[in-house]
């Protein structure tokens, strides 16, 4: 009863408070905090995390974090607005009400020195220094208190909360699961990858994330339909659980994995893999930066086992899925394709080889491909 009255109290103080409209990001971080996934975090970080979070990839009290989540006004507006000490009704794109930030500080930014730290890169090109140039110079920080959340048409059924997840996962009698991240379709490496996983697991999840990627990346609705179809017809069923993660790309590379991996624990994974460039684009990152950043930490502050895999592809010599680590063949001998090369294919309706992705996924991405 006296949650629902401070629900009631502060719903009918919103009207008299400064508002704020948060973007799609802010919105999905906003909702990630509320369910735990982003536990230690009760709200949007204050200038000391911040700070902390930059200069040492850990929060004030040590714990290791990767990146920012932050809480930015928008270009052109006022920061005399939004007073330290009072609160700030938080609306969503829609209007839709979503929670009150208890306001503790504000702050002017330094978005090149964020850029260099967290994307190592100030390259206007980066999705990353976009997304700050479309911000504006100020963040505000302090607790949450979420009042609705976030409403969405697709994948309700796939929303699993890490409370929802960590009951299903003892309900299945998983005592270790392994989180697999993924924001593409799952080809035959990154199925090798997870079934290799599986044989020292008890369990698998699939969390793609589906919060806002980059405008050339492969719709979450295509995606979604690819790690069905993959699901009903390659991996043992009752040994996976394919749920989506709210969460919004940051395409920060090392940064970014550390949160990735900290908040499949907080879902109740014990195993998370990290492969080649995770959560990397274009050049900036080194292909195997995001394994190496975890070793300034030791794995009892990470929390979470990691699966570290080379990148992986068809071995002709073999006759098998293999990496360099298991495999002496010639790179003539290794069928991989790139992104550019695959995409050519599905929009001239040709189905890649089978060596490199089923065929059922294949004609998925070709009608998504032909049609989009």
């Amino acid at each position: 009863m006296a949650l629902c009255s401070e629900r009631e109290r502060l719903l009918a103080a919103t009207p008299r408070l400064a508002r704020l409209e948060l973007n799609s990001r802010e919105t999905s971080d906003l909702e990630m905090i509320a369910v735990g996934a982003m536990s230690p975090l009760q709200g949007f970080m204050t200038r000391s995390d911040y700070d902390s979070v930059l200069d040492h990839t850990r929060l004030k009290s040590g714990l290791p974090w990767g990146v920012p989540i932050v809480l930015s006004l928008k270009p052109g507006d006022s920061a005399e607005s939004y007073k330290e000490g009072e609160d700030v009704a938080l609306y969503g794109e829609n209007e839709q009400i979503l929670g009150v930030l208890h306001l503790e500080q504000k702050w002017k930014m330094d978005k090149q020195d964020e850029a260099r730290k967290i994307l190592r890169t100030e390259d206007g090109a980066h999705p990353g220094c976009q997304y700050l140039k479309s911000i504006g110079d100020w963040y505000l920080g302090g607790r949450l208190s979420v009042l609705d959340r976030p409403r969405y048409e697709k994948f309700n059924k796939f929303r699993l909360d890490p409370v929802d997840t960590r009951v299903l996962f003892k309900t299945l009698g998983f005592k270790s699961v392994v989180a697999f991240q993924t924001r593409n379709p799952i080809h035959r490496a990154h199925e090798y990858l997870t079934k290799v996983a599986l044989e020292i697991c008890d369990g698998l999840l699939i969390h793609p994330l589906v919060g806002e990627t980059k405008g050339d990346d492969i719709p979450a609705d295509v995606r979604m339909a690819c790690y069905q179809m993959l699901l009903e017809n390659y991996y043992p069923r009752q040994r996976v659980v394919l749920a989506v993660y709210p969460q919004a790309m940051r395409y920060a590379g090392p940064r970014e994995a550390i949160l990735h991996a900290i908040c499949r624990k907080n879902y109740g994974c014990t195993h998370f893999i990290v492969g080649r460039d995770h959560a990397g684009v274009g050049s900036y990152y080194g292909s195997f930066d995001a394994q190496a950043i975890f070793d300034e930490f030791s794995p009892q502050e990470i929390g979470i086992t990691l699966l570290k895999f080379e990148n992986a592809f068809w071995c002709r010599k073999t006759g098998s899925m293999a990496t360099a680590k298991t495999s002496g063949s010639a790179a003539e001998e290794r069928v991989m394709l790139s992104g550019t090369q695959v995409r050519a294919m599905l929009k001239e309706g040709k189905i890649p080889p089978v060596e490199f992705t089923r065929p059922e996924v294949a004609r998925v991405l070709i009608d998504a491909a032909q049609n989009g």
